[in-house]
């Protein structure tokens, strides 16, 4: 697990270390000190601990003017015993929220595991970014943690697209992708 590495050809573009506004703000990268562990292998330092002991993340793009962010996840996402969900709520979707941000990105290709919980925060997340005309999208997730995902119907909540060529794209064009399949899926779902 140490050998993957965060996607860094958007770093001309954004780094969420140098955003006054991100969680993560003068964060220190050591690129040779390995610390970070999940279940007894070590990740690449460039991923972002935000409370969850499985899973880790990275901000590759945020953008204040469009209202979105992009952020890509590693390890196993666990809402049966760390409720995730939760923490990635509370901890990075609000911080993002306050500051006018509806629009979510995961990309989901190293997420390893996903365990279901509760539905609660997926609906209570939904609720307040679809007031705000906002949505939340995960790309990428692998064929067995998607059909987990798709089996407790938390779709309704977060929709699941796959995109494989997404770093071909500058955070602008794989955003308006996103920002199309969403638009279509709400229809979609307004006409069901």
């Amino acid at each position: 697990m140490h050998q993957i590495e965060p996607f860094y050809n958007w770093h001309y573009i954004y780094r969420t270390e140098d955003d006054k506004l991100s969680p993560f703000f003068e964060k220190q990268y050591n690129e040779f000190q390995f610390s970070q562990t999940i279940y007894n292998y070590y990740i690449h330092p460039q991923w972002d601990f935000f409370g969850s002991r499985t899973l880790y993340l990275k901000i590759l793009m945020v953008d204040y003017d469009q209202r979105y962010c992009i952020i890509e996840l590693l390890g196993e996402w666990n809402d049966a015993i760390e409720n995730d969900i939760m923490t990635l709520k509370r901890e990075i979707a609000e911080h993002f929220m306050s500051n006018s941000i509806y629009k979510f990105i995961f990309i989901g290709e190293n997420v390893i595991n996903f365990h279901s919980g509760d539905k609660d925060y997926y609906q209570e997340w939904f609720e307040e970014v679809t007031e705000e005309q906002g949505w939340i999208a995960l790309i990428n997730l692998h064929e067995v943690s998607a059909n987990e995902f798709r089996k407790t119907r938390l779709e309704a909540y977060i929709p699941l697209f796959t995109i494989p060529e997404w770093r071909t794209f500058k955070p602008h064009h794989l955003y308006n992708n996103i920002d199309r399949l969403m638009s279509r899926y709400i229809d979609f779902e307004k006409n069901e």
